[in-house]
């Protein structure tokens, strides 16, 4: 099963590297290949990768696609988007 949702970063810094972190740790608990693509540029990064993430240069407001295919694909995605949603906790 695949699923897809866009969501904004909406905490101040932006998506460094705590938030990175806590993103790929919370996509490593699913089986899912889940990716994440800012949606001004094609290329989607590995959301399980710490410096992929990093690199997709996150800031407050950049608006990102989430994908995952497999079976807790939609469990991934709201996951990811709840956590996304709150800041990561920052603000």
């Amino acid at each position: 099963m695949a699923m897809s949702a866009h969501v904004k970063i909406s905490n101040r810094l932006g998506m460094h590297a705590r938030p990175a972190m806590i993103l790929a740790e919370t996509a490593q608990g699913f089986d899912s290949d889940i990716t994440v693509r800012r949606t001004d540029q094609d290329d989607s990064v590995d959301a399980k990768s710490i410096m992929q993430l990093m690199m997709l240069a996150a800031t407050e407001g950049t608006e990102l696609e989430i994908k995952a295919d497999g079976h807790d694909a939609e469990q991934a995605v709201q996951r990811l988007i709840e956590l996304i949603k709150s800041g990561f906790d920052e603000d």
